[in-house]
């Protein structure tokens, strides 16, 4: 059974940092693409940034550019979000995400096949 497990979330003062860490099990996703997605409350579950499986390449919505970064290392099965230059809407609930086969990092998460539980951003003005 697959599973994607969050941690790093917590609580932090506007400008401040968290690292957000995805472990999964189950299978291994070396080329499948990974993504975050987060739902802040009263809103639509968005897009925040993901990697390619095979070439690493990245993809960023525009919100996120030059404050976040994601990354992965495939011998752990993880992915992971450096979030930097917090803002108060930055505050959400952060999913890690994944696709079953293909390796593009797409920004839909219509096409992500597996979803964590989330974890918990808060960022105080």
């Amino acid at each position: 059974q697959v599973q994607l497990v969050e941690s790093g979330g917590g609580l932090v003062q506007a400008g401040g940092s968290l690292r957000l860490s995805c472990a999964a099990s189950g299978r291994t996703f070396g080329s499948a693409a990974m993504g975050w997605f987060r739902q802040a409350p009263g809103k639509e579950r968005e897009f925040v940034a993901a990697i390619s499986g095979i070439t690493g390449t990245t993809n960023y919505a525009d919100s996120v550019k030059g404050r976040f970064t994601i990354s992965r290392e495939n011998a752990k099965n993880a992915v992971y979000l450096q979030m930097n230059s917090l803002k108060p809407e930055d505050t959400a609930l952060y999913y890690c995400a994944a696709r079953r086969y293909y390796s593009g990092a797409s920004y839909r998460a219509n096409e992500y096949d597996y979803w964590g539980q989330g974890t918990q951003v808060t960022v105080s003005s």
